[in-house]
């Protein structure tokens, strides 16, 4: 019988690195936002085309009357990821942000964590990355137009990566609070987009080959009805993300090629929690891998119903962790107890007194 070789023994970390909110910010400007993008959707394809080689699970989640809290865990055999995350569609009003989040990977070989992030900015960028890779083989050849329903803290990175993915400039913006939409398109034209603000939402996707509905409200909704549907639209469907919130009304996904991260949580979570549990889904890594068909007919629907998964977080902060050395864009954070002798914890303890 031969053995495999030993794996090397890991390095001792004192110190694991921090990314703060602000260090996240200068990572993201000294990279070029557009470029982060583009680089974190190699990442996120990159992962998604060994997605065999992860632990899977559907997210945990502690669901109340006022939002959710959730972990979403992922492992290979190098690393393990998770993700703390929040959403509480009523924090606007308090002056909250919706969803705030942070994030660890470490070590299989050892346990150690390798880093700590916030991660608030940082899935709003990954978010944008998934959204924009998967449009890339499902969005109708030669798009240039995208509506854009629900023009929240979501909004602008959407049309960043896909932009910087797909070429896309000319966006159709709506929302029902006008200073929403009033907010985006400054921010949008500052970064020399063609904008259009629009009275409703079936206003907005006229013209438009992209729609992206992205609300924050926890219930069902129809902010796409039957009838603004076309032949040939692709939909990025990013609002629906728990069980009791949706976007789209069922006879739009009855017409649809739906396509999902993980079916086990998106049936949960997705705006396929409408539909019979054994309706049929296609799994966007299989595409990615060519075991799938994505679009494959200029006049068919395509619908990434997407509501986050754990492998695209754990690409994002592997993503970061590649991305930090000699940046200084991270604080070392004394979060690792790390006696002379591994036995002696008490012993530092006392130590600690002198």
């Amino acid at each position: 019988m031969t053995l495999a070789a030993p794996r090397p023994a890991p390095s001792k970390l004192a110190f694991v690195p921090f990314v703060s909110v602000d260090n996240m910010m200068r990572l993201v400007q000294s990279i070029g936002p557009e470029t982060f993008l583009t680089e974190l959707a190699g990442f996120i394809e990159a992962d998604f085309r060994r997605w065999p080689d992860f632990d899977k699970t559907p997210r945990v989640a502690s669901h109340s009357p006022d939002g959710v809290i959730e972990l979403m865990p992922t492992a290979d055999a190098e690393n393990y990821g998770f993700k703390y995350v929040n959403g509480h569609p009523a924090n606007m009003r308090a002056g909250f942000q919706t969803v705030t989040a942070f994030g660890v990977l470490s070590s299989v070989a050892n346990g150690y964590p390798l880093l700590l992030s916030e991660m608030t900015v940082l899935t709003a960028l990954r978010t944008a990355a998934t959204s924009a890779l998967a449009a890339r083989y499902l969005a109708p050849e030669g798009a240039s137009c995208m509506a854009m329903i629900g023009n929240g803290a979501q909004c602008e990175f959407q049309a960043l990566a896909f932009r910087a993915l797909l070429g896309i400039n000319r966006l159709r913006l709506y929302d029902i609070d006008p200073a929403a939409t009033a907010k985006a398109r400054r921010n949008l034209e500052g970064q020399g987009f063609e904008i259009a603000c629009c009275g409703s939402a079936e206003e907005a996707v006229e013209g438009a080959q992209i729609v992206t509905t992205c609300t924050a409200d926890k219930q069902y909704a129809t902010i796409l009805t039957d009838n603004m549907v076309g032949a040939g639209l692709h939909i990025n469907a990013i609002g629906g993300d728990c069980p009791g919130k949706t976007e789209l009304h069922r006879d739009i996904l009855l017409r649809s090629d739906i396509f999902v991260e993980y079916p086990e949580q998106t049936r949960i979570e997705g705006e396929i929690q409408q539909l019979a549990a054994d309706h049929p889904v296609t799994e966007l890594w299989k595409v990615m891998r060519g075991e799938a068909e994505g679009r494959r007919d200029p006049r068919q629907i395509t619908l990434f119903d997407s509501v986050g998964f754990a492998i695209e977080d754990f690409s994002a902060l592997r993503y970061v962790h590649a991305k930090l050395p000699g940046t200084g864009f991270a604080e070392p954070l004394d979060m690792l107890a790390d006696p002379d002798d591994p036995r002696d914890l008490f012993g530092m303890l006392e130590r600690s007194k002198a």
